[in-house]
């Protein structure tokens, strides 16, 4: 017999960087054990040498002729989403096998609205898996300030959710700010991101990697991620300025994005010397680099607080190691954290109080060991690949079977 087809809508998968195409890529792994599943996905930058079509892990990939640009001008992104949605819905409408699901997330933000069209020809359900909100994303960080654009945006992104047959959130809070948007709260359903935690393992900060890297005698403070306009780096980097004297303090930002180039701009004007960057890492030693930090560092820009949920968090509680989070109080992660007990919660834009909190780790003034066995037990109950899997097997079965 044969089996119910997916069709799933996202610019970015495996093998690209970003958390969500690697989400997405475990999600459709997974589901490609008892469905056909077609992915149909965007150029990477920087890779060329990925064909058009392929099989990666059961699942049927195909590449749009859309530009790769370089995503740190905002021209240039826009060219990205507008060649993937042209080219992803002419693929979308020349399959060959009907799909009894589409499945978009958002990446590009108004993809939904090309979900809906197709989940209509098709007459096939929608679900729209939220990785965030827009535009108020950008609106909040100062990236888009055109009102007409806004608006219109604002009515592109409420359009979909309105029509969509199902919408799941990342976190409580996203689910309140997309009812806000127009949908309907008996269609959301809220599942968090997560992560493997028989493949990121908790494990000793004296690793392969911090020897290789020279890590293994220093106090490290750790982002490791997405060097972009909601992580508010700017944050770490000026609280660095008021701990000068701890000779063996070092903060990694392992990582790239949209601000890197401001971010090290800043560094070298603040005369930040105990900052390193470092490019991402390849998920084969994720463990061992994750758990070469003393303790990690997740920001989040202000008024940012159920718009982005950073998946990032789970890695780092998945190698049993605390963080300090600078973040909105209602943010989901900073309710996470205070309620797991598994860092320390700030508000964002006070470098003082982040190097107070930091000097506080360094002098043994924490107890970092059993902050990171709660966040560790945590992930492996709440947030664990197979927990989070299972919940969407069981809503998609739902759906393909209505």
């Amino acid at each position: 017999m044969p089996r119910p087809h997916i069709l799933v809508l996202n610019q970015y998968y495996r093998p690209g960087v970003e958390a969500t195409a690697n989400l997405l890529a475990d999600l459709c792994e997974d589901l490609a054990q008892v469905y056909e599943v077609t992915v149909v996905t965007g150029r990477l930058h920087g890779r060329d040498e990925l064909p058009s079509e392929e099989v990666l892990g059961g699942v049927r990939v195909l590449r749009t002729r859309s530009t790769a640009f370089d995503r740190t001008r905002l021209s240039h992104r826009a060219a990205n989403y507008g060649t993937y949605l042209a080219d992803s819905l002419v693929r979308a409408l020349s399959l060959r096998t009907p799909p009894e699901l589409v499945l978009c997330m958002t990446d590009p933000p108004i993809v939904g609205d090309l979900g809906v069209a197709v989940a209509r020809r098709y007459g096939s359900p929608l679900l729209v898996i939220s990785e965030d909100v827009f535009p108020e994303i950008a609106t909040e960080l100062g990236r888009l300030t055109n009102p007409v654009l806004v608006r219109v945006l604002r009515g592109l992104v409420g359009y979909y959710l309105e029509r969509a047959d199902h919408v799941v959130a990342i976190g409580e809070r996203m689910r309140d700010r997309l009812v806000a948007k127009g949908a309907a709260a008996e269609r959301i359903t809220v599942i968090p991101n997560w992560v493997d935690t028989t493949v990121v393992v908790p494990g000793p900060r004296d690793n392969d990697w911090s020897r290789t890297h020279g890590f293994s005698s220093r106090f490290v403070v750790m982002h490791s991620g997405n060097v972009g306009h909601a992580q508010n780096l700017d944050n770490l980097i000026r609280a660095t300025t008021y701990l000068r004297d701890l000779d063996d303090l070092l903060v990694p930002i392992v990582g790239a994005g949209a601000r890197h180039a401001e971010i090290s701009e800043l560094h070298e004007r603040l005369d930040a010397d105990k900052i390193l960057f470092m490019p991402y890492q390849p998920r084969e030693v994720l463990s061992q680099s994750l758990g070469a930090a003393s303790i990690h560092y997740v920001g989040l820009a202000r008024g940012l607080s159920g718009f982005v949920v950073p998946s990032r968090l789970y890695g780092i509680l998945a190698v049993a190691r605390p963080v300090i989070v600078a973040a909105d109080a209602d943010s989901e992660t900073a309710r996470l954290v205070q309620d797991v007990g598994c860092g320390v919660v700030l508000p964002p834009d006070r470098p003082d109080l982040l190097a107070a909190a930091i000097r506080d780790a360094h002098g043994g003034r924490l107890d970092l060991e059993e902050m990171g066995r709660r966040g560790r037990e945590y992930v492996e109950r709440e947030a664990d690949r197979a927990v989070a899997l299972a919940r969407y097997r069981s809503l998609i079965d739902r759906l393909i079977a209505a």
